[in-house]
């Protein structure tokens, strides 16, 4: 299913260490739309991404999660409810919160598990896209296993799936 309602994506760049390409944002959009199309959503959607660092990334996980450590991504959903729930909406944008991605821990984490940093940065968007649509993996086990084959779907469409040997 192709997106027929509207998207915006909003960027901020708030780091130096690895350059926003037209191309990256372009890539974390396509994972936008895929994680919609995925989820069946229709309502017309704004998004804000931001590209920080682990410096950035640490602050931000320290204020709001009490975490003092980088991370890859967090997500700042302005909606809580559950994925299968979709709020009614009519013409307006529907705003479903923030994305914050560490490029720095991106580059770093694609090294480590042997692929490319594009994919992984698709993933990290997929992942947080999901939590801004109600998904969260730190529930239960079966919500991890959830969100898990989710994700993996979600790049197979997008032809980023991690091949096996």
């Amino acid at each position: 299913m192709k997106r027929k309602m509207k998207l915006k994506v909003a960027y901020e760049n708030t780091q130096d260490k690895v350059t926003v390409t037209y191309k990256l944002k372009m890539l974390v959009r396509g994972a936008i739309e895929a994680t919609l199309d995925y989820e069946q959503f229709e309502n017309p959607v704004e998004v804000s991404v931001t590209f920080t660092d682990n410096v950035g990334i640490r602050a931000l996980n320290k204020k709001f999660r009490g975490k003092d450590a980088a991370t890859d991504v967090l997500s700042f959903p302005l909606f809580d409810y559950e994925g299968s729930e979709e709020p009614p909406m009519d013409e307006f944008m529907n705003e479903l919160g923030d994305i914050v991605i560490s490029l720095e821990q991106a580059q770093t984490q694609a090294e480590t598990f042997g692929h490319s940093s594009e994919r992984e940065v698709a993933f990290l968007t997929a992942h947080s896209m999901l939590h801004l649509l109600g998904y969260d993996h730190e529930k239960s086990d079966e919500d991890d296993a959830d969100m898990r084959r989710r994700q993996d779907d979600i790049m197979k469409k997008m032809g980023l799936e991690v091949k096996s040997n």
